[in-house]
């Protein structure tokens, strides 16, 4: 072999071995960073005319195990699903309150109870009726407190969904970018895996909104698609639409068209139950609390303030009112109409009659809603009637509660503690699901950057740098004694 063919094979030898250090000391570097996959550098022999020539760098490959990055992102799409419900339903448990709290609508019934049993045994107590008006006054405003929360908790629902949106179309149109920005760097020969970790950091993003599965389609481009099936990446972006509302309301569904779906380039995607297409992911999640957990949770209230109002309309409580005439509890003021029982719970309020800050008179609340004037201070047969009639059993009429008959308190109680079991629920699956996902992540670092065998490499690339390098001092020692003669 010639001088010259030498130190051109010793040349290429230091070139491959700079580059494969670089490769080692960016895989050391970037080891605990995010959506990095650890790098191999591809070496092959060159030749000219059937002589060696030295090595040349191929290319660097990012190595990544495509099986286990989908697993986690269908488990990191899980925990955001679990984590929007259980926050959801965390939500509504604080809001109800537990059945030792004196501020839940539990501990309301039985201040108002209380309130009526002491004010029978001494009707002519001004302030023990006024205790009865304040306690039935904050039983009604806790109910009206908890359906109002329950559509700022569908609002915010429907504000999350118009954030995901845009950050699901800001991705997409980023990745499609990126596709087209990592094709032209390996049409030039240049590397592009840097360019490959940002799209991966972005496609984990995304994931964890809709349930991702990534397609490869040669020349290191990717299509994108949701594991129910939906296209948003293949080429071109994909554009998702949706429409907020702002405020919320009990009577706005999306079956009803106040509220907005979602579109896919112009076609309508279903967004809930077994068509539908985006499910398993933090989007799908919102979609649920704002149109079937808080509607659920909605149609409780309105039957237990539904089942409130009907107990103490009964003519037979209160002789003294006329027919049609709303009893203690109103919707709105006015007698409540069976067919307009949606919202009921967010307009539930007290009989004006009985409301001095109305022009009402405490003293009704002893003598009858009707009554023009007082009547003996010492009758207590209407107060003992409203007591009885708090804690008659009686069957919920609406609400899809288990039949049987209930008290007030028991109803009440029905409720929180079906919140309270699908809470646990909600955060068991959250617990696995959360679990899981840290199981892949865990295996995926393992599978990632092992700075241990990287740091053998660079032994193993010193070792070549320095043969190299002894070739290339030999081959000048030479020329040099050649020189000499």
């Amino acid at each position: 072999m010639s001088l010259s063919a030498s130190l051109s094979n010793a040349m290429s030898g230091l070139t491959a071995s700079s580059r494969a250090a670089e490769v080692v000391s960016s895989n050391v570097a970037n080891a605990m960073t995010e959506g990095y996959a650890r790098r191999e550098i591809n070496l092959a022999a060159l030749s000219l005319g059937g002589a060696g020539k030295g090595v040349v760098v191929t290319g660097i490959n990012r190595v990544v195990n495509q099986s286990l990055l989908a697993d986690r992102r269908v488990a990191e799409a899980g925990v955001g699903d679990r984590d929007a419900r259980t926050a959801f339903l965390q939500r509504l448990e604080s809001t109800l309150g537990t059945s030792d709290s004196a501020s839940s609508v539990l501990g309301r019934v039985a201040a108002f109870d209380s309130a009526l049993i002491e004010a029978s045994s001494r009707p002519e107590s001004e302030a023990r009726l006024s205790n009865v008006l304040v306690a039935a006054q904050s039983l009604a405003s806790g109910i009206n407190a908890a359906s109002t929360d329950i559509q700022a908790a569908r609002a915010s629902a429907d504000d999350q969904i118009e954030t995901e949106v845009a950050t699901l179309n800001a991705g997409l149109a980023r990745i499609a970018e990126l596709n087209v920005q990592i094709r032209a760097q390996f049409g030039v020969s240049r590397d592009a895996t840097a360019l490959m970790d940002q799209r991966q950091q972005l496609v984990d993003q995304l994931a964890s909104i809709v349930p991702l599965r990534e397609v490869d389609r040669g020349h290191n481009q990717i299509a994108l698609y949701t594991t129910g099936g939906i296209q948003l990446l293949d080429g071109r972006a994909a554009v998702i639409e949706f429409t907020p509302v702002g405020v919320v309301t009990p009577d706005m569904t999306l079956a009803s068209g106040s509220l907005s779906g979602l579109t896919l380039n112009g076609r309508s995607l279903p967004t809930s139950g077994a068509a539908s297409m985006i499910g398993g992911g933090s989007l799908a999640a919102h979609f649920a609390v704002r149109d079937e957990l808080a509607p659920a949770a909605q149609t409780k209230l309105d039957a237990v303030a539904r089942d409130l109002v009907e107990r103490f309309a009964d003519p037979a409580i209160d002789t003294t009112r006329a027919p049609g005439d709303p009893g203690l509890f109103t919707d709105a003021g006015s007698a409540f109409v069976a067919t307009d029982e949606v919202g009921l719970s967010q307009r539930l309020a007290l009989n004006g009659a009985v409301d001095p800050a109305q022009g009402g008179a405490l003293w009704r609340l002893r003598d009858g809603m009707g009554a023009v004037a007082p009547g003996l201070s010492g009758n207590s047969a209407l107060l003992s009637s409203l007591q009885t009639a708090l804690a008659a059993p009686r069957a919920p009429v609406s609400g899809g509660f288990m039949p049987g008959a209930r008290s007030f308190s028991s109803l009440n109680a029905d409720v929180i503690s079906g919140v309270s079991t699908a809470r646990l629920g909600a955060e068991a699956e959250s617990s696995f699901a959360t679990a899981r996902a840290t199981a892949l992540q865990q295996q995926e670092l393992e599978n990632g950057v092992d700075t241990d065998q990287e740091m053998q490499k660079l032994l193993l690339i010193e070792q070549a740098y320095s043969a190299n390098a002894r070739v290339i001092q030999t081959a000048g020692d030479m020329i040099d004694i050649l020189m000499g003669i």
